[in-house]
């Protein structure tokens, strides 16, 4: 049966539609932290649909809210007044610590970064974008123009000028050997002079936690010492939280409060764990920001009413059971057994994280070098065993992605560390 329909989707979809695994799988439910294929296999997910199953797979509370909207009425678009799309606006609005903040939903995260860019530019009156390198933002075309990572950027044509900056990789690049303090001052100072030979762009956009590119980050404060230089100049901060976000780092609730000493960004934009699987993304931004746009506009199905009631009610089960505290003692217990096992396997150069956002980097013993193929043993491995994982990384680095549902249990964080454990040593 998977043959066959992995047959028909060779027939019908894009060639760039990547599949994992070398036999692709179908997944066909899942229940909390697991989910079944189509032989009945089961499988700890550490992967949660790329980082957006964010509570539970089937959660009751949100399947009720689902089930009970789409009785009523499933969509209306923009056009008219939405009690959900109102009701999570204002629980948004006020976790934000964005002063005077308006919210507009999107149903991705790619669209919510197209609409910060379209936001900052209009604002600004500037198509100069700063970007980090190694960065992802979405497969739109103005996303794409600003993503930072070659393996993700199919096209060079944009219609904005992207510029991009040092700082989103800590441990590898011309600053990897200096110390944290060092390293901000070598950042800020390279962001002043790239200032002086370009003009002022509109904003700099950056991911508090590099996904895509293999959950790199900059050491805590790096985004507040440049936020101060763009602050001066008029610049907008915009954070792509669209992984980061509702608590998944453990230590805050957003990526950016790790960088928050200089104030909150000027935009947020957020996705994937807020609909637990539905489609919603959206922005956050100063009014000012948020309504500075002279011509009209709408969305057709961001902000539709079965997704917000999803919204509503994942944020809900989020903060009544402190999924953000879960995720910062499961990740740190799951963060420790896993460096201890990377310490006796020569492929694993770095594993690094926060809370349930784990990266366990590869390369050829002794060396720098990518392993993407042990990436793919390990991949293949870990389901073998039981275990669903993820891959990224960019500019020659292979990287496992681990990001399980919030509500991982301790049992089921040392269930999964025992089988990557056992991929692991396998290579």
């Amino acid at each position: 049966m998977t043959k066959d329909l992995y047959a028909r989707h060779r027939s019908v979809l894009p060639d760039w539609l990547a599949l994992y695994y070398e036999e692709p799988l179908e997944i066909t439910h899942g229940e909390g932290r697991h989910v079944w294929d189509s032989a009945g296999n089961k499988y700890l997910d550490f992967f949660g649909g790329i980082l957006t199953t964010m509570t539970a797979h089937a959660l009751p509370e949100v399947t009720k809210a689902v089930s009970e909207q789409a009785g009523r009425i499933i969509h209306s678009s923009t056009l008219y007044l939405n009690r959900p799309m109102v009701e999570l606006a204002e629980r948004i609005a006020r976790l934000s610590s964005i002063p005077d903040a308006r919210v507009f939903f999107t149903t991705s995260g790619t669209e919510a970064n197209d609409t910060a860019l379209l936001l900052a530019t209009a604002h600004r009156r500037s198509n100069t974008i700063l970007a980090m390198r190694n960065s992802y933002h979405g497969r739109s075309f103005s996303s794409v123009g600003i993503t930072g990572n070659r393996g993700w950027s199919p096209t060079s044509l944009s219609p904005l000028q992207t510029l991009y900056v040092h700082g989103g990789v800590r441990t590898r690049g011309p600053y990897a050997h200096l110390d944290d303090r060092d390293f901000i001052d070598a950042c800020v100072a390279d962001l002043v002079d790239l200032l002086g030979h370009t003009r002022p762009p509109a904003a700099l956009i950056a991911e508090p936690v590099q996904g895509v590119g293999g959950f790199t980050s900059p050491p805590d404060g790096l985004y507040a010492a440049f936020r101060e230089v763009l602050h001066e100049r008029g610049i907008l901060w915009i954070a792509d939280e669209v992984q980061t976000g509702w608590g998944r780092t453990g230590e805050h609730f957003w990526g950016w409060q790790a960088h928050g000493r200089s104030g909150p960004p000027d935009i947020v934009t957020f996705a994937k764990g807020i609909g637990n699987g539905m489609s919603v993304g959206g922005v956050i931004a100063r009014a000012e920001i948020m309504n500075c746009l002279d011509a009209n506009s709408i969305s057709t199905f961001g902000g539709t009413q079965v997704t917000m009631a999803a919204g509503l009610a994942n944020l809900n089960h989020l903060l009544e059971h402190d999924l953000q505290g879960n995720a910062r003692r499961v990740g740190g217990l799951l963060i420790e057994r896993l460096r201890a096992v990377a310490a006796q396997v020569p492929h694993v150069r770095e594993v690094r994280g926060r809370g349930l956002m784990i990266g366990i980097e590869l390369t050829r013993p002794g060396s720098d070098e990518a392993a993407p193929e042990a990436a793919s043993t390990v991949l293949e491995e870990a389901r073998a065993g039981g275990l669903l994982v993820g891959k990224g990384g960019g500019h020659s680095t292979s990287v496992l992605r681990i990001a399980p549902p919030m509500s991982l249990t301790v049992a089921e964080a040392e269930e999964g560390a025992a089988i990557l454990e056992r991929a692991l040593r396998s290579i």
